[in-house]
């Protein structure tokens, strides 16, 4: 008896009725209009009247169902009324538009269903206790009359009320199942839905391997200059100068990028984004130089040539080389080899690490993230000490996560296809 009573405690029963109603009377208008054409007719085909009448009707309101914006309203409607869960439309997607039409004629139908034979039926309800009361009551329907006396009105009006519910409960629950089937999306809306979401995943992907690998090359490049130049604040105030003048030149950089992708999270207006390539490896080679580092590099073929998405990428993943061999190298000198052949472009970063942890925190994502943005560009990922085999970059951990004791060779080395321009 409690289930069977269960939708009618539910307030979402009531607010889909209201949902039913509001669409009967807002269609009212279309009816009027849908009586226009037939109004001179003569009222002997009364039936005909009718029936074209109602077919009239229902093609508005097909039309009307056919405009975006009837569609949004719908959903929001559904959403707070109905509590179901759906999604807004997708702009530019093309779904089967006929799928709204068809909701919202059954959504007024439904709500003229139910304002009609609900106010019969409560009213119905109502009244006939009283004139039971006060004598017999004659009901009559469709040329059909019955006297009902006594207590059968009870009976009557019992029932007039249950079926009063159960059309409430049967016409809310089933807007409420047909609405995230009919303005829910379509099949190509679902696909361009998860095209937008993989886009919005691969772009937020980006940003994190941008902050990545420019905030933490600056960090590490700067917590090495600050440290030189307190030491060397007292004896050679010139070199602590330029030290200070680079930790301000890498920030100001980091920066920019910084700015940009925080724009990018907040669906700002984003500026131009700033753009490392192969052409600034000379300025980035020169803060390493100031931070005390010794850095070996051999340039060999023409980098120059090399444009677009494929060098700003080499950039990037000499940048994030050179900062593990700052966090974890064990202070010899950083080999940097760059060669741009016509079958490829190959880089290398190879220095001493430690065996154990540096004092530099990791994420244990720069490797991966590496691996992932040369996979994207088929190239050739390896990344590992010398020796002990060459481990990916999901073994490799952060750079220093080498076993042993003392200090082993560290290399990473990438190779990227290159197509030349003519």
């Amino acid at each position: 008896m409690i289930k069977v009573l269960r939708p009618l405690l539910r307030g979402s029963t009531y607010t889909g009725v209201l949902f039913a109603a509001l669409g009967a009377l807002a269609a009212l208008p279309l009816a009027l209009v849908a009586l226009v054409p037939v109004a001179g007719m003569r009222a002997d085909p009364y039936l005909l009247s009718a029936v074209l009448s109602l077919a009239l009707w229902v093609v508005l309101i097909g039309v009307v169902g056919l405009a975006g914006v009837t569609r949004r309203v719908l959903v929001r409607g559904a959403r707070r009324l109905l509590r179901v869960t759906v999604p807004d439309p997708v702009k530019g997607a093309s779904g089967e538009r006929w799928r709204t039409p068809v909701f919202l004629v059954v959504h007024v139908l439904s709500g003229w269903v139910l304002l009609f034979g609900g106010s019969v039926l409560l009213t119905m309800a109502v009244a006939l206790p009283g004139n039971w009361a006060s004598g017999d009551v004659r009901f009559s329907l469709f040329g059909h009359a019955t006297d009902l006396t006594g207590g059968w009105s009870w009976v009557v009006a019992a029932v007039c009320l249950a079926v009063a519910a159960v059309l409430f409960v049967a016409v809310a629950g089933g807007l409420r199942r047909l609405a995230p089937r009919l303005l829910g999306p379509s099949a190509q809306e679902r696909l361009a839905m998860a095209a937008e979401r993989e886009r919005a995943l691969a772009e937020r992907n980006r940003l994190a391997h941008e902050l990545h690998d420019s905030i933490g090359h600056t960090l590490t490049a700067a917590t090495i200059q600050a440290a030189v130049a307190g030491e060397m604040l007292a004896a050679d105030p010139t070199a602590a100068r330029a030290a200070m003048r680079s930790i301000e030149e890498s920030t100001r950089a980091a920066l920019e990028d910084l700015d940009y992708v925080l724009g990018v999270l907040r669906d700002e207006q984003a500026g131009t984004a700033p753009t490392r390539t192969l052409a600034d490896l000379p300025e980035l080679l020169d803060r390493l130089r100031h931070a005390g580092a010794v850095v070996e590099s051999e340039i060999l073929g023409s980098p120059e040539r090399v444009h677009g998405t494929l060098s700003r990428a080499a950039y990037r993943i000499l940048q994030e080389g050179l900062t593990n061999a700052l966090r974890h190298g064990a202070g010899g000198p950083i080999r940097l080899r760059v060669a741009a052949g016509e079958d490829g472009l190959e880089l290398s970063v190879d220095n001493e690490a430690k065996a154990g942890p540096s004092g530099f925190p990791t994420s244990g994502h720069g490797l991966p993230g590496l691996a992932e943005r040369v996979r994207l560009l088929h190239g050739e990922f390896e990344a590992g000490p010398y020796g002990g085999g060459v481990g990916g970059a999901g073994g490799a951990g952060g750079a220093g996560g080498v076993g042993g004791g003392g200090l082993q060779r560290w290399r990473l080395a990438v190779r990227l296809p290159v197509r030349w321009a003519a």
